[in-house]
């Protein structure tokens, strides 16, 4: 499968959107990617390419804020119908290889404690858990914990 990562724009919102609601209890509104945008988030879309290299299918997104020399990612999403073919792995390798260009050193996140697949996937590519937020994330009975992960990035001179 050919992908790549593009930059975010206001008209892909209501393909991401659809994504995020079919994949998350609690979805993100479409004010939080606006408010993502208009701050500058890195927000990128990771899209299947045909065979002239033309974005052809949505696969997922990203939403991450810099801070000085750290990367907050803040949200993930594979569409359903494409999971468990490596494409979040892909696509956080891309993020760090952007990272590393410019002299990121620290990549953190939040995963619900009860994500044991993204957790372990987090875990595989690098991550180390930190911290515990209890009462982070809303939940069907109230509220979930997240688990604070951190990543260094090697940084080449």
């Amino acid at each position: 499968m050919n992908i790549k990562l593009l930059a975010m724009e206001l008209k892909d919102l209501d393909l991401v959107l659809a994504i995020e609601q079919a994949s998350h209890a609690f979805p993100w509104t479409r004010g939080h990617f606006q408010d993502a945008l208009s701050a500058g988030y890195w927000s990128y879309v990771l899209w299947e390419l045909d065979e002239a290299h033309h974005p052809q299918k949505m696969l997922g997104y990203l939403v991450l804020m810099t801070v000085l020399d750290e990367l907050h990612l803040l949200n993930i999403t594979i569409d359903p119908n494409y999971r468990r073919r490596g494409l979040a792995q892909k696509s956080l390798q891309m993020i760090d290889d952007v990272a590393r260009q410019e002299n990121i050193s620290t990549v953190f996140l939040e995963v619900r404690e009860s994500n044991l697949p993204a957790r372990a996937l987090y875990e595989q590519i690098g991550f180390e858990a930190l911290a515990v937020r209890k009462d982070y994330y809303p939940a069907e009975d109230g509220r979930e914990h997240a688990v604070v992960m951190k990543k260094n990035l090697a940084l080449g001179n």
